[in-house]
């Protein structure tokens, strides 16, 4: 298994396995109106290559607000419908979040399965964090000791990453 860095060559990858693995209903999301407008932080995206050199995964990371705090917003994070169940979601997901713990203490959201995520250390979120459009409640998650030191609230909007 090869974790690259992401490069904006792939996308056309990205956009095709994006459509594989997750449709064209992805776009209807709330999660999807947080990346409208925004930019993914290109140093926390990665890529999965199969032995052979093609995408079998992706996950991006994106800077909002969650009120006045800074935080990322994790996705999308896709695999290849032929490699789901095998954890390569889940070795991707800890290479970008070893990354990210590395640099500053962000706390991460997500729409997703607690079931998944919670491996990776995210937890229902409080219901005092809102997005900008409806969502499952308990399909909010949270992830970050920066959230456990101070309680977050708000409304989650996009932001301008802060320089690291």
């Amino acid at each position: 298994m090869t974790i690259i860095p992401y490069s904006s060559k792939w996308d056309p990858d990205i956009a095709a396995l994006l459509d594989a693995s997750m449709g064209p209903g992805r776009y209807a999301r709330t999660a999807e109106r947080l990346r409208e407008g925004n930019q993914q932080i290109d140093a926390y995206c990665f890529l999965m290559l199969t032995e052979d050199s093609a995408l079998r995964a992706s996950i991006s990371f994106w800077p909002l607000r969650i009120g006045s705090t800074f935080a990322l917003l994790l996705g999308p994070l896709a695999v290849r419908p032929i490699d789901q169940g095998k954890g390569y979601g889940q070795s991707l997901m800890g290479h970008a979040l070893n990354v990210i713990d590395a640099d500053a203490d962000y706390p991460i959201i997500l729409v997703g399965d607690l079931p998944y995520y919670q491996r990776a250390g995210f937890q229902v979120a409080s219901a005092d964090i809102r997005l900008p459009g409806p969502v499952d409640p308990k399909r909010l998650l949270l992830r970050g000791s920066a959230s456990e030191r101070q309680p977050l609230a708000g409304l989650v909007r996009p932001a301008p990453m802060p320089a690291l």
